[in-house]
């Protein structure tokens, strides 16, 4: 009797994970047809949520009914734990992804299996809510900065005693903000595709010594302004990539360089080919980066010295899209850095 009990758990165990894979399937696409019936394309952290909401509701609904049967029934007690796994999704599908199941059966069991992927399932879900409320936080504070400095700017030129002077400066910063505003919106919008993959590479082979060159070149005015040194040591190099798309790696990677290095200072920036890589590599004098920034320095938003805002500051999303870039082709990117002594970004790319 015992042996037909565990047998029984075991099959049922496996029509759950057999029903959690179809659920999943399904719902993957149903949703894909739905959206392309609404001419729809939403960024693909939203389309996985939605997936994994839809998946775990008709997976808790399916799950539900067949531990109520087997209750009904007087199966074996391993359904008990297909009843809080019901329950669990159920909290899950209402948007609660802090529920964790006890696991206390013997590790390699099938139940023990099912019941460690739904807690791993709810953490990843969780870590994923967390990620969209922080991006939705971020996106409004970004804007809502400058449209402030526009409201009570454009506010103040209502003032009938100020003078030209003081109307041409206000109106300096009104557009100085408005450029700032559509700068954030423009890099949102190159995220969502990138993420979406709308974008997509279109790899020609072209000299990358010579675009980095002439990057080099048109940012001339800020880095002797600041009377930079400025070295540049490119071997000749010819790659297969997008050069609009590798265009904006350099250019972010320049400018962050000539912009938080002071007066006075030096930025270095090499490229060679080894290996079958190819390789660049900027590094200045500058500010540096704390050890325990470095890590999070390509997340959207993140600016690694809080006190860095207004205009001058940026949107912590130039990072986020050079490493998005870079590894569309395929390649890796990564700092090296300390306070006070500068940093330096690498740049890997495959070569064929």
């Amino acid at each position: 009797m015992k042996r037909t009990s565990k047998l029984i758990g075991v099959i049922w165990t496996i029509f759950v994970i057999v029903f959690m894979t179809a659920m999943f399937t399904a719902s993957f696409f149903l949703t894909a047809y739905l959206y392309a019936a609404a001419g729809l394309r939403p960024p693909q952290v939203l389309i996985q949520v939605v997936n994994s909401l839809l998946g775990l509701f008709l997976t808790g609904l399916m799950i539900g009914s067949a531990a109520s049967y087997a209750r009904s029934r007087g199966w074996v007690p391993e359904m008990n734990v297909f009843r809080q796994i019901a329950e669990a999704m159920q909290q899950i599908a209402k948007g609660d992804f802090s529920v964790r199941l006890d696991n206390t059966f013997r590790a390699g069991e099938p139940v023990s299996i099912l019941v460690k992927s739904m807690n791993d399932m709810a953490l990843e879900l969780n870590a994923m809510e967390t990620m969209r409320q922080e991006f939705i936080s971020n996106v409004s504070h970004e804007i809502q900065s400058p449209l402030t400095s526009i409201r009570g700017f454009a506010q103040a030129l209502e003032n009938d005693q100020l003078s030209l002077a003081e109307r041409r400066h206000y109106l300096g910063i009104i557009a100085s903000e408005s450029t700032r505003l559509s700068r954030i919106t423009e890099n949102l919008l190159k995220i969502a595709a990138l993420e979406s993959r709308q974008m997509v590479a279109r790899p020609q082979p072209y000299r990358l010594d010579k675009q980095i060159r002439s990057l080099v070149l048109v940012s001339e005015p800020q880095w002797a302004g600041k009377q930079l040194d400025l070295e540049l040591c490119l071997d000749d190099v010819t790659i297969a990539a997008d050069e609009d798309l590798l265009s904006q790696v350099w250019s972010n990677l320049i400018h962050n360089s000539v912009k938080f290095t002071p007066p006075g200072g030096s930025v270095r920036v090499g490229l060679r080919q080894r290996a079958g890589q190819i390789e660049f590599e900027i590094a200045d004098s500058g500010i540096g980066i704390a050890e325990q920034d470095q890590p999070r320095v390509f997340e959207r938003f993140f600016k690694a010295d809080p006190s860095r805002t207004g205009s001058s500051g940026g949107s912590g999303l130039g990072l986020s899209i050079t490493k998005k870039i870079v590894e569309m082709h395929g390649g890796t990117i990564e700092v090296a850095s300390s306070p006070g002594a500068g940093a330096l970004f690498r740049v890997r790319l495959p070569a064929g």
